[in-house]
């Protein structure tokens, strides 16, 4: 009898498989020595190769259904950071997000899209109206986004034209909170071989000249993407982006010299801006004059 119709009876069969593997790694390994770990390679953190037990799990996981909080990370997008507190370290990041509804997303980050690629951090993303109910403490977690979307450098490989702008501009005017946990590829610099020291808040790029030579220009020639003629594209979203808290945090932390561009500007905090004028008094009343009286003395 053919039971490929019922989930059950195929997830039944996967498990089946999964548990043969298993068996199988764990019999072959019985009795071996782990033999001396090799120099990790680069990028890669140090430890053992992984053993045939460990190839098998994962070869039974593949025949597993995926996960349901993995199955959600469908959306993905590469960019940059710079550590908020040492704007000199700067991150290639590559973003697996999902949109949980039309103003939040989560999004695990790592420093490639292959699959040797390191975790590195998280982002969450937030609309500008939640960003809005904030404290004002609590939004000096937050970067703006607007930059990293009209200049190009934010890019959704694979997505076509069409379905990228849609997405963008979904995004503009939002702001990321985002914690890196390991600098296994900082541009310019040795990595770290494995994750150490404290959680490091990361910022975004506001002003032309603020990455690296050469940080972008790598990303686009290894994926061969186009960050200026992405950056023409997107010259249509200029009109709907609005100031963004943020955008002058890193200002003067920079080497060399930046220049804002179309669309990117720091709104002024509450405190600061324009005060309705006060409202105009009531014209005045002239009283009326009172009527000669008609007695006389």
């Amino acid at each position: 009898m053919d039971y490929s119709g019922n989930p059950a009876r195929r997830i039944d069969r996967r498990a089946g498989t999964w548990t043969v593997l298993l068996w199988a790694a764990l019999l072959s390994g019985c009795g071996q020595r782990n033999p001396a770990p090799p120099p990790p390679t680069a990028g890669q953190p140090p430890g053992q190769e992984k053993s045939a037990q460990t190839h098998a799990l994962e070869t039974g996981a593949d025949a597993l259904p995926t996960r349901p909080p993995l199955r959600g990370l469908d959306v993905y997008m590469a960019g940059f950071h710079a550590a908020k507190d040492n704007p000199a370290l700067q991150t290639e990041a590559h973003h697996y997000c999902h949109r949980v509804n039309e103003e939040f997303s989560q999004c695990v980050l790592f420093d490639g899209d292959g699959d040797q690629a390191n975790l590195i951090g998280i982002e969450y993303i937030i609309s500008e109206r939640l960003f809005d109910t904030l404290p004002e403490t609590e939004q000096g977690y937050w970067h703006p986004h607007n930059y990293e979307i009209l200049s190009g450098q934010l890019m959704v490989p694979g997505m076509p034209e069409i379905a990228e702008m849609a997405l963008l501009s979904g995004k503009l005017n939002s702001y990321g909170k985002t914690w890196h946990v390991w600098n296994a590829a900082p541009f310019g610099r040795p990595p770290d071989a494995l994750p150490v020291g404290p959680p490091m808040l990361e910022w975004s790029f506001n002003h032309d000249g603020e990455a690296l030579p050469g940080l972008v220009e790598q990303r686009d020639r290894r994926m061969g993407l186009d960050s200026g003629q992405e950056r023409g594209q997107r010259a249509q979203l200029v009109s709907s982006a609005r100031p963004q808290a943020g955008v002058e945090a890193l200002k003067g932390k920079f080497v060399g010299t930046t220049h804002p561009i179309p669309g990117v500007s720091e709104r002024k905090p509450v405190s600061e801006a324009p005060k309705p004028p006060p409202p105009e008094p009531p014209p005045k009343t002239i009283p009326p004059k009172a009527a000669p009286s008609k007695h006389r003395l």
